[in-house]
Formats: structure tokens, C-alpha cells, sequence
């Protein structure tokens, strides 16, 4: 039903040819749910058949068969929206489907370009549906496939009755690279509890981490660390004879453990540099990539200075026989480790996705001014890469927290509910094309007070 600040939510069905998104719309109109739903149809062609495939129901049909909603009627989105907002009496919530070949992003834009919208309606969220069949036929040349799901809130992996479990595992997994925020739900025939899909508040980052604290956490880029207590001198470490592969590594000097771990990320984001054995490695936090031959291999390491440092690598260590060992002879073992799920986006370039997501989470205050000027010149520059942003942040000398959300380079945040005894913390996410996670976390911790 309408949302708490009094708006009619909007929730955005997309999809590529075929995916099944009238077959999720006949489902939620047929639903015994209490709201009156006011649809919206973008149809590409030149007659309308999409109006005749709709269920008979009480609920209000608007069809737009001129052009795609995205482009050359999103004129017609907004008359109608317009006409919509004099009778709000007659309905409680608005599905906008769209055609096949829509981009959503500029839909969503509507929503925040006019300021009359922007009072009466609150995108709830975009549901976008998979051919869990067909669509490896189109993700990799296909621009409108990679959008809709790089823009989803929610995403079904619809069909999944058609293929074989391992091929849905792996195209869940390359989706998650894409959009690492959106929830995926595997239907078959957009079979799903409408709860899951409507009336969400799905386009709100702070609600997601309400429920579900750890939500922008991610996998690492990393399988293994272990910490080891230095002298400053010379080490060797030094690789038993076994496989022959690649191993990237880093060396960092151990500090508070949530810095540490985002400093690791930054590092496995950079360009590894190759290292022949015998070679001299440091503590300088230069990503290595060491070339195992199948032999005894053996590298030097030089400490400057005592104290804890903890090195990363993109392997378990039991698939590797390492020793790290003193000038004197003796075996450094690590006074600790731990070992971590390996993100594989950052080693698997079999597909070279060039839409991705990056999460932000920090500690801290944020001095506004120079968030501001930060965002203005990051949207400037890169807007039209940028699909997707939205999160939490904690303004110093401000006792509520504020949310923001954006699509491209418009922008709508305000100030939230008091934080209250909750930990004060930023949260924040990029979704689009060519994303720099260093540049990005950069950037951002250039604004903290």
C-alpha cells in the first residue's frame, strides 16, 4: 500500500525478449493481494498484443505500443503518470512492464527528473527476469540483457526447469558479478510468492542492511592470510616440489584487521608484477605473481622493520608447500591465519564482464562538504557509467543518518531516522560499466572528517 511518506511505490518489470515478465504479471494480477494495481505496457511494434495477453482483471491497463518506453514515449510514461496522480483514489501501487528491448535506466530516471513525480510516486524497485535457457545466447554481445540485469533490485532466474543445475550455478555466479546487490530467486513459469517481488522498498540500501547486516559483504579476491611475527633481516621463502601454476601473493603489515582487509582488496585490484624465482620480494604491499615451476623454488624477502605482517594469497595453502625461513635456518610459522571465500571475478576473465558493482563500507564521518564536492565531480566525469548507487552515510555533526539513491548522474538523498544507539557506519554501492574500485575507494576516503 502506499509507503510511509505517503507516495504510490512503482515497481519495474523488465526483461529480454521472452523472459517471462507477462507471465509474472498475469501471476501477481490473478494474486489475492488487496491492492488495486495500476499496469503500465510498453509494447515495440507497431500493434499491441500485449494488452490481449493480460488476464481479464479489475485493474487499470495503459498500453504504449508507439516506441520504447526507455527512448521516444518515455513522454507518454510521464502523461500517464500525470493522469495517474489526479484519481490516486483508484489504485494503491503501479507495475510498469516494459518492452524486451528497454534499457530501465532511463525509466528510473523518471522518477527522479520531475519534481511532480517525485512527490507522488517511490520506485520500489526493479524486478528484472532471466531466460535461464536462452540468455547465454545473448549476455555477451547483448546491451539491453547487460542493463537490465546490471539495474535489477530483484532477479529471477526464470526457466530454470530447462537446464541442467551446474549451468544454473554458473549463471548465477556471472550474474553476481555483475550486480552484486540484487537478490536472485530461481522460478520456474515466474512462480514466486508476490511478497518477494512487491511492495520491498528494494530500491532503499538501508532497509536491505536492516535485515541483513553483512549485505554488503563480499567475498574476497584472496583464498588465504597468515600472520607472521618479523625481526627485520633477510627471509627465503622457499616452494616445495609439486604443481606447476601461478600464485599472486602480497605482503602487508598487520594492523586493525577491517582496514587491513579493505587495504588487501585494494592490492588484488591492482596489476600483479611477475617475479622470476630468486627474485627479491618486500613488504611494500606490491601485488607478486610467483611462477611455481613443479621444482624447489625459492625467493628472497627483506623486512625492513620489525613487527606483525600478514601475507596474502590468492590460494588455500595446502595446494602449495611454502616455508618462510630466516637468514639463520629457522621456520617462521604464522602465529596465526584464516582462510576466506575466493571471489573469482577478479582471476576468471573468461567472459571479461565489463559491468560490475563495488561495495564501500567504512567506519568514520564523512565531512559533507567535500562528500559533495567528490560525488559532483565522480557523476560529472562518469554518470553514464554509474547505473545504479545507493547508501547510508554518517555526516559528521549530524545525529541522522542520511540515504541516498541515484540512477546515472541524478541524485536524490535526504536525511533518515536518528541513529541512536546503532554503530554509526557508511555504506555505500556503485553498479555500472567500468567501475575503478581503487579509484572509487579512493575517492571516498579522501571525504572522511
Amino acid at each position: 500500500m502506499p509507503t510511509a511518506s505517503g507516495k504510490v511505490p512503482v515497481t519495474v518489470l523488465t526483461g529480454f525478449l521472452g523472459s517471462g515478465k507477462t507471465t509474472l504479471l498475469n501471476r501477481i494480477l490473478s494474486e489475492n493481494h488487496g491492492k488495486r494495481i495500476a499496469v503500465i505496457e510498453n509494447e515495440f511494434g507497431e500493434i499491441g498484443v500485449d494488452n490481449e495477453l493480460v488476464i481479464g482483471a479489475e485493474e487499470e491497463i495503459f498500453e504504449m505500443n508507439n516506441g520504447c518506453i526507455c527512448c521516444n514515449v518515455r513522454g507518454d510514461l510521464i502523461r500517464i503518470l500525470g493522469s495517474l496522480m489526479k484519481r490516486r483514489e483508484k489504485f494503491d501501487y503501479i507495475l510498469i512492464e516494459t518492452t524486451g528491448l528497454a534499457d530501465p535506466g532511463p525509466v528510473a530516471q523518471t522518477f527522479f527528473r520531475d519534481d511532480d513525480l517525485q512527490e507522488a510516486f517511490e520506485l520500489d524497485g526493479i524486478v528484472t527476469l532471466v531466460d535461464a535457457k536462452h540468455v547465454v545466447e545473448h549476455i555477451d554481445d547483448s546491451h539491453e540483457v547487460k542493463e537490465q540485469i546490471a539495474f535489477a533490485d530483484i532477479i529471477l532466474l526464470n526457466k530454470t526447469d530447462l537446464v541442467q543445475p551446474s549451468d544454473i550455478t554458473q549463471l548465477e555466479s556471472r550474474i553476481r558479478s555483475m550486480n552484486a546487490l540484487a537478490k536472485i530467486y530461481q522460478t520456474q513459469n515466474a512462480q514466486i510468492p508476490i511478497d518477494q517481488v512487491l511492495q520491498l522498498r528494494a530500491f532503499d540500501l538501508y532497509r536491505a542492511l536492516d535485515l541483513e547486516p553483512n549485505f554488503l559483504g563480499h567475498k574476497q579476491p584472496f583464498a588465504w592470510s597468515g600472520k607472521f611475527d618479523l625481526e627485520a633481516g633477510d627471509y627465503t621463502l622457499s616452494f616445495k616440489p609439486g604443481p606447476s601454476f601461478d600464485l599472486s601473493l602480497t605482503v602487508l603489515p598487520a594492523s586493525r584487521m577491517g582496514s587491513l582487509l579493505e587495504t588487501a582488496r585494494n592490492v588484488f585490484a591492482t596489476e600483479a608484477r611477475a617475479v622470476k624465482p630468486g627474485q627479491l620480494l618486500s613488504t611494500d604491499g606490491q601485488l607478486y605473481k610467483l611462477l611455481l615451476l613443479g621444482k624447489e623454488i625459492k625467493y628472497q624477502f627483506t623486512n625492513q622493520s620489525p613487527g606483525l605482517y600478514t601475507l596474502f594469497c590468492n590460494r588455500d595453502p595446502s595446494g602449495f608447500a611454502a616455508q618462510l625461513v630466516s637468514a639463520s635456518g629457522r621456520i617462521i610459522e604464522p602465529v596465526s591465519s584464516c582462510q576466506y571465500n575466493l571471489d573469482h571475478q577478479h582471476h576468471d576473465h573468461e567472459h571479461d564482464d565489463q559491468i560490475t558493482s563495488v561495495g564501500i563500507a567504512h567506519d568514520g564521518e564523512l565531512n559533507l562538504e567535500k562528500f559533495q564536492v567528490w560525488l559532483n565531480e565522480l557523476l560529472a566525469e562518469k554518470g553514464q557509467d554509474i547505473f545504479r548507487m545507493k547508501g547510508v552515510l554518517n555526516f559528521q555533526g549530524s545525529s541522522d543518518r542520511y540515504v541516498f539513491q541515484g540512477v546515472h548522474m541524478l541524485f536524490d538523498g535526504r536525511p533518515d531516522r536518528p541513529w541512536g544507539t546503532e554503530p554509526r557506519k557508511n555504506a555505500l554501492v556503485f553498479i555500472g560499466r567500468n567501475l575503478d574500485r581503487q579509484e572509487l575507494n579512493a575517492g571516498f576516503q579522501s571525504c572522511l572528517a
